[in-house]
């Protein structure tokens, strides 16, 4: 399997993170898949955006949650750019996409919009949460998932196994060969995230992973040449 290269939130290192204009960056740079996260408005629209809250990536303040898409909708998430919601990417990008939910009700979500539009072959489900990845398998027939984990220990590939997953995306900072050889045998893929430096890309290419998630396209390029 080719080694792939992930956009985090497009490419946030150059544009603003989880925006149109991040995705199309990152699609433009030839990047393997772009990864975006997902949240609910108050009034049920899949909100495309990291934190739980607006404060940090927009004008405005206050939780995803209790706020309409409307109310979303007029702040600047970025040079301009708008809160957008999971199907204008999926509209305004061709590229494969890793579509990350943060809870139960967000994977019933997604479900509904997967199951109407056929994303199967085009959309993996990533979590931090289990149960959210077990809810969206339950939901939608053949989808592939992906655990998320920032700390953890090797216990995460029977954590992954046991929901049906097959992929691991892993904090590489803390990615040990023996984690790396425990989900080898499980017959996981294994994602390092977030891999901004050389040394940690050659680090990924030591571990001998399928992939890293980056903040930089140049990543792409690099990693074609490093050992």
């Amino acid at each position: 399997m080719n080694f792939l290269t992930i956009g985090h939130r497009g490419i946030m290192g150059v544009e603003p993170e989880n925006t149109l204009r991040s995705f199309t960056a990152a699609q433009q740079a030839g990047l393997d898949l772009i990864e975006l996260d997902l949240h609910l408005s108050k009034d049920g629209a899949l909100v495309v955006m990291h934190d739980a809250d607006v404060d940090r990536t927009t004008d405005g303040s206050g939780p995803i949650a209790e706020k309409t898409l409307a109310e979303l909708r007029v702040l600047d998430a970025g040079r301009g750019e708008r809160v957008p919601v999971f199907e204008e990417v999926l509209d305004a990008v061709t590229a494969p996409l890793q579509a990350e939910i943060k809870d139960v009700a967000a994977a019933r979500a997604l479900a509904e919009v997967m199951n109407r539009r056929d994303l199967v072959g085009r959309v993996e489900v990533l979590s931090f949460h289990d149960e959210a990845i077990a809810e969206i398998a339950r939901l939608v027939p053949g989808v592939r998932t992906a655990l998320v984990a920032s700390r953890y220990g090797v216990d995460v590939v029977e954590r992954a196994t046991a929901v049906g997953a097959t992929t691991l995306v892993l904090n590489i900072r803390r990615l040990t060969l023996e984690t790396v050889e425990r989900a080898r045998k499980a017959d996981l893929r294994i994602i390092g995230w977030v891999v901004n430096t050389q040394d940690h890309l050659r680090l990924v290419r030591a571990l001998e992973l399928d992939g890293a998630t980056t903040d930089y396209p140049e990543i792409k390029r690099t990693g074609r040449f490093t050992a």
